[in-house]
């Protein structure tokens, strides 16, 4: 499993807008080939910044959604809000501590 974290900071007039889209496809994308989980967090102290969390069967399904269509139209739709570039990275799950 892949795990995908994508931190987004948007201009705060901005984050209605991102909103919007995001819930527009969020079904979607979660029902992407290959994706098995999706979770959109908000900053605790800054309302503007938000990261997608999501999981992924391996990395060739991650990289099917981002040549995709979908991922193309949403991600050009979205990019225009930003306050500041994205940070995205991919993890695997090392231990779990109980």
């Amino acid at each position: 499993m892949l795990i995908r974290i994508v931190r987004m900071t948007f201009k705060e007039d901005q984050v209605e807008n991102f909103l919007t889209i995001f819930n527009q496809n969020k079904d979607k994308i979660r029902h992407f080939e290959g994706c098995t989980h999706l979770s959109l967090l908000r900053d605790y102290t800054s309302p503007h910044i938000f990261t997608t969390y999501s999981h992924w069967k391996d990395e060739k399904a991650l990289d099917k959604y981002r040549h995709s269509p979908l991922f193309k139209k949403v991600w050009a739709n979205t990019k225009i809000y930003f306050g500041d570039r994205p940070i995205a990275f991919s993890l695997k799950k090392y231990l779990d501590v109980d």
